[in-house]
């Protein structure tokens, strides 16, 4: 690297994130966070790191996009015979990261993680663009191809299957992350950053503590 980018340093003055102003329940504050990312036009601010593991121990990571959110955790979808399909097949956990730079925030959210119900996955892949039910049912995704003329003639061949509603193939569908530990990262200026953990106890209470920068 050269001089100026390895010197490269940005202050974060944007906020603050103080104990007495975050509410107790950890979704409260995502949704709050979530809803200023949106609010402030941010490119795809439901854009999320996915970090999954193999039981060898061996971390892989990706972005996905983060589609529902409730009480019961928050929600992707993908090909269950995809890389990280296979992954949470065989180590059910996964840790989030979403990242707002404009705003100096950041999510962590770490949980174990289990497949929605068909019918769920069957509503949302309905309420998809036809284009993109026809690229997530032609494609094996994570395989080795021998080139990008078979996902075409692939799609081709569904599009003259299913002309008119595109069935949502059963190796595709939703995961939920049930969290455990929420952390929500506030930039400060000389990096002494805020960050508040929220780690589920007893009886689904929160657990709210302050970790150093």
């Amino acid at each position: 690297m050269s001089d100026s980018e390895r010197n490269l340093r940005i202050e974060y003055r944007a906020g603050v994130l103080n104990e007495q102003d975050a509410p107790k329940d950890p979704l409260a504050l995502f949704r709050e966070w979530l809803d200023r990312a949106f609010a402030e036009n941010l490119p795809e601010p439901n854009a999320m790191l996915v970090a999954t593991a193999a039981l060898d121990g061996k971390p892989s990571a990706r972005v996905a996009l983060l589609r529902e959110m409730d009480e019961r955790g928050l929600v992707f979808f993908t090909n269950y015979a995809s890389r990280k399909g296979k992954e949470l097949e065989s180590n059910p956990f996964a840790a989030l990261v979403f990242f707002w730079q404009p705003l100096h925030r950041q999510i962590r959210v770490e949980g174990r993680v289990e497949r929605i119900a068909a019918a769920e996955s069957d509503a949302y892949f309905d309420s998809r663009p036809r284009g993109s039910q026809l690229a997530s049912a032609a494609s094996p995704q994570s395989a080795v191809i021998p080139n990008r003329d078979v996902l075409e003639a692939r799609v081709k061949e569904l599009e003259a299957r299913f002309p008119n509603r595109v069935l949502r193939p059963p190796h595709w569908g939703g995961y939920r992350v049930i969290p455990d530990v929420f952390e929500f990262w506030q930039g400060r200026e000389n990096r002494m950053h805020d960050r508040l953990q929220y780690t589920r106890g007893v009886g689904d209470v929160w657990v709210r503590e302050r970790l150093a920068p």
